[in-house]
């Protein structure tokens, strides 16, 4: 039996106690920021004691002086055609490349970073996005990197959601690149957007919701018939100067920005890929356009650590290795083999713009074993999205069945690759059962059924936790990661670290949780349920209920599944009301 040892709750007086001092080494300081924010059943990590909603950060970005360029919103005449299907996207060459012109971008855009709707409850109106994020504060910020788009003038530009349009920051370099297309899409995370409501954790919201963005991008460009990739090799500082980063004039009092990662788009196969070396002469000099705006004129609390540990996780100049095949990352271990799964013919663009993060579920809904089966699937390496992220496969959901059809009540773990099974095998506690589930790459770890008032309990009382058909939580490589580093990486200088120890990568495991969770969110929403990301959970309470000690793996995230419940009271308007649609210039199936 799968149990928790629950001790009394005490009053949370102490949740604002000052933590010991971080160590002075940079993954000293990262494992220190990992154990100082996790939530207790005692206390939970320091966050402000009080929010004042009137007085919430601005939710969207803007670059005042920036040339502003309004986008074609292309999704509307998709959803009427419903082309492409969902399946599709994952059938090699069943999506025919769309040329890379201005109608193209608008529905990359629209389908990745764009707002979903407006929503209203009395007087209160918010708007909600395709890409979720962690209590609808949106930390991250894309850019765009365009050359030879037909229609788009080259430069680098700013996305601004609520207009659904580009500001220009940058034109480009004479003679940076060869004649041709090429793109990519940068991430940047505002930390205070997600601090301001949830204190020293939002590191980890921020690096989880980059995850989520990273996907969103992914499936968009998988519509076009394109293929995206993450650049390797690209440190901190260079992608910092690449996007305007590092001006400091530029932002002023404003709030800065941090780098997250730059995404290759490859709407031609055969599009070079020599990105490391033609980026970091892109802009020109003295061709920059606007300041940023100040997202919070008062803010009432200062969170250090997330500096700190931003600091010490600063990614060097890495030496990347060589793709196995243009544009995907080589694969690093063999997957547990899974039954094929037909995916949803649903309408890929309905489905996307359609995901909404449930806040209630119907907790006596029951998910069919064939959706089952293809959530699993999906979530397993090696095709859409996984393609985009390079690197070992390092994160592995434990699944919590409440009320799925064909399986009994409790922990079954999903091992994503063969070294990840073998170490889960030595982390989790020595009375699992670890039976095999049949047709399935699942191991039944054991049975309890009272599974739904220990799950509440483990995620901070939350119904979420107790009322939804399945739940995940989301167990990280730790150890093994913070020491995998490559055998050299170009400023070791500026480091004081050992040649293995690779902080870094601390992000790097939030980020494929959050890439995991953007999986769970449209394959619930492609078999009929809905999804919720939790970032609040007891972390070692958690451990405890799988009896891991030790760091050896750490819960990074947990998800839930189920059938969400509409709240009648919430009106929703469309995003862009008044905006004229833009017709494809092609035939809709043809994309």
């Amino acid at each position: 039996m799968v149990t928790a040892t629950v001790p009394s709750l005490e009053p949370l007086a102490d949740a604002a106690a000052v933590p010991p001092p971080l160590p002075a080494s940079p993954e000293g300081r990262v494992r220190a920021y990992h154990q100082r924010t996790k939530h207790h059943l005692q206390r939970y990590a320091a966050g402000p004691e009080t929010l004042d909603w009137d007085a919430q950060p601005d939710p969207f970005r803007r670059w005042r002086g920036a040339p502003l360029e309004r986008l074609p919103l292309p999704a509307t005449a998709l959803v009427r055609s419903g082309a492409p299907a969902w399946a599709d996207l994952f059938n090699p060459g069943a999506v025919a490349p769309h040329p890379a012109d201005r109608n193209a971008i608008g529905l990359l855009l629209e389908l990745s970073f764009a707002l979903a709707a407006w929503k209203q409850h009395g007087p209160d109106r918010w708007a909600v996005r395709v890409n979720p994020s962690s209590g609808n504060l949106h930390p991250t910020e894309a850019y765009l990197l365009a050359h030879g788009v037909n229609g788009l003038a080259d430069g680098l530009y700013h996305y601004a959601p609520r207009e659904h349009a580009l500001e220009r920051r940058a034109a480009l370099a004479p003679g940076c690149t060869d004649q041709g297309v090429r793109l990519w899409v940068g991430l940047a995370s505002i930390y205070w957007r997600e601090a301001w409501k949830y204190g020293e954790r939002a590191y980890r919201y921020c690096q989880l919701d980059a995850g989520h963005a990273l996907g969103a991008l992914r499936y968009a460009a998988a519509v076009l018939g394109w293929r995206a990739r993450v650049v390797q090799g690209l440190g901190d500082d260079v992608l910092c100067a690449l996007l305007g980063l590092d001006r400091a004039e530029d932002f002023g009092d404003a709030e800065r920005e941090v780098p997250d990662c730059l995404v290759e788009l490859l709407p031609d196969p055969a599009a070079p890929h020599d990105a490391a070396s033609v980026l970091p002469r892109w802009i020109a000099e003295g061709s920059w356009r606007g300041s940023a705006n100040r997202l919070d004129r008062h803010p009432m609390y200062r969170w250090p650590v997330i500096e700190d540990v931003a600091a010490a996780a600063r990614r060097p100049v890495l030496q990347a290795e060589a793709p196995a095949q243009p544009g995907l990352a080589a694969p690093t271990a063999t997957p547990v083999p899974v039954a094929a799964v037909p995916p949803s013919r649903r309408g890929a663009v309905e489905l996307i713009r359609g995901r909404r993060s449930a806040q209630r579920f119907d907790r006596r809904a029951t998910l069919p074993r064939a959706a089952l089966e293809r959530i699993v699937q999906a979530l397993m390496p090696g095709a859409l999205p996984w393609d985009a992220l390079p690197g070992a496969v390092r994160v592995h959901p434990v699944l919590f069945a409440h009320r799925v059809d064909g399986l009994a009540p409790g922990a079954y773990l999903l091992p994503r690759s063969a070294p990840g099974e073998t170490l889960l095998r030595e982390a989790l506690g020595p009375n699992m059962d670890w039976l095999p589930v049949e047709g399935l790459p699942l191991w039944r770890l054991a049975e309890n059924p009272a599974l739904a008032g220990t799950l509440r309990t483990i995620d901070c009382h939350q119904a979420l936790g107790s009322d939804a058909a399945l739940a995940f939580a989301l167990l990280a490589e730790f150890d093994q990661t913070l020491h995998d580093a490559p055998l050299a990486f170009a400023l070791l200088a500026e480091f004081d670290q050992t040649l293995h120890d690779a902080p870094w990568r601390y992000r790097e495991l939030l980020v494929e949780a959050g890439l995991l969770g953007q999986v769970l969110y449209l394959e619930a929403e492609a078999a009929g349920f809905n999804g919720t990301g939790i970032g609040c959970y007891f972390d070692d309470s958690l451990h405890e209920l799988l009896g891991i000690e030790g760091t050896q793996v750490q819960s990074v995230y947990h998800f839930t599944i189920g059938a969400g419940l509409h709240d009648p009271r919430i009106q929703s308007m469309a995003p862009y009301a008044g905006r004229e649609e833009h017709a494809w210039t092609t035939d809709p199936s043809s994309v």
